[in-house]
């Protein structure tokens, strides 16, 4: 077999690193990571129920593999192995069968976790057949369901406050977030992504789905516990446009402050902000004042940095946001070699 999971062929004196989120956003900050270190751990939510995963789910009862198969492409190397392996991986039955819209990265992690019974486990052994640059886990062992209160989630009566449950249901209201919630309630976090988190130099929240992909992780206890608790610096990386249904109409400062609501006690040590998300882009001319203040509620720095990708899609540029992650390592946290 080709290669090794995490930890072999560390680069001495990177960073320890662990990254929290799920989907795109994750796979964006994972891609720009593994420029900066090999010793990276990705937590994933597991709280997908649509499309494949969602199938997956339904008929198997697994954790939805899909954001941690993402994670996975995203940590494959840029050699021709891989290359390949991120694309068989990302890849999809065509057709209206069966099979039909299926990932074979799905199929092939959630086969070994019928055979291992271990999720974790499972998931070093793609790694190890992928030669990732890191290691993904989920962040809890059992299926989780998101709740939201939605404000005008029936558009006839853009008042009312509703109870929306699944990840699909909420990413596509039409409707304001309000809050939200994971069923089972207070789940439990798998053990190594709780190491993970103390054990980090950093750890790195979003960019990502807010509700869906950020949130999650401060709502499952003993993850949360140790985000508060770890010795790590903590930089949360904001996204670069309001997502429809999800944050549709949210300034910066309210993505903070849904932060700040659903984890009190958190703290944060850098914020950064694509600047051209903020003055003139996405969220229009973004009150900076504001921006700052509630930045600073979290006892972060504000840091506005040119992250997005040239194309003017709201996506983040790997190598942008690696000189920009690299900079807050550099200057938000110690100096020199680490450790």
């Amino acid at each position: 077999m080709k290669g090794s999971s995490t930890g072999a062929g560390r680069q001495v004196g990177a960073p320890r690193i662990t990254a929290l989120g799920g989907g795109q956003g994750l796979s964006a900050s994972l891609s720009a990571l593994r420029r900066l270190t090999s010793d990276l751990t990705a937590v994933v939510t597991v709280a997908d129920d649509g499309g494949s995963s969602g199938r997956l789910r339904a008929e198997l009862d697994v954790l939805p593999p899909g954001d941690l198969r993402k994670a996975l492409a995203a940590l494959c190397g840029d050699d021709d192995w891989g290359h390949t392996w991120s694309e068989v991986l990302q890849h999809r039955f065509s057709g209206t069968g069966e099979l039909g819209g299926h990932a074979v990265g799905n199929l092939l992690i959630v086969a070994l976790w019928e055979k291992l019974g271990d999720p974790v486990a499972a998931l070093e052994w793609v790694g190890r057949l992928l030669n990732v640059q890191g290691r993904v886990l989920p962040m809890s062992a059992v299926p989780l369901d998101i709740e939201a209160q939605v404000r005008g989630h029936d558009p006839a009566h853009p008042a009312q406050v509703t109870a929306v449950r699944g990840q699909a249901s909420v990413a596509a209201t039409p409707g304001t977030v309000q809050s939200v919630r994971l069923l089972p309630e207070e789940p439990p976090a798998v053990p190594e992504a709780v190491t993970a988190v103390q054990e980090a130099d950093w750890v790195v929240l979003g960019p990502g789905s807010w509700f869906t992909s950020v949130l999650p992780h401060l709502l499952v206890p003993d993850l949360a516990k140790a985000l508060i608790g770890t010795k790590a610096r903590r930089l949360l990386t904001l996204n670069l446009a309001p997502q429809p249904g999800e944050t549709e109409g949210f300034t910066p400062q309210r993505h903070l402050e849904v932060i700040a609501d659903h984890a009190p006690d958190l703290g944060v040590d850098a914020i950064l902000v694509d600047e051209r998300a903020v003055t003139g882009g996405a969220f229009g001319q973004a009150d900076l004042a504001g921006l700052e203040k509630a930045a600073g509620r979290m006892g972060a720095a504000l840091v506005l940095d040119k992250v997005a990708s040239a194309d003017g899609t709201p996506r983040h540029d790997p190598e942008l946001l690696a000189a920009a992650y690299d900079r807050i390592f550099r200057t938000h946290g110690r100096i020199g070699p680490w450790r």
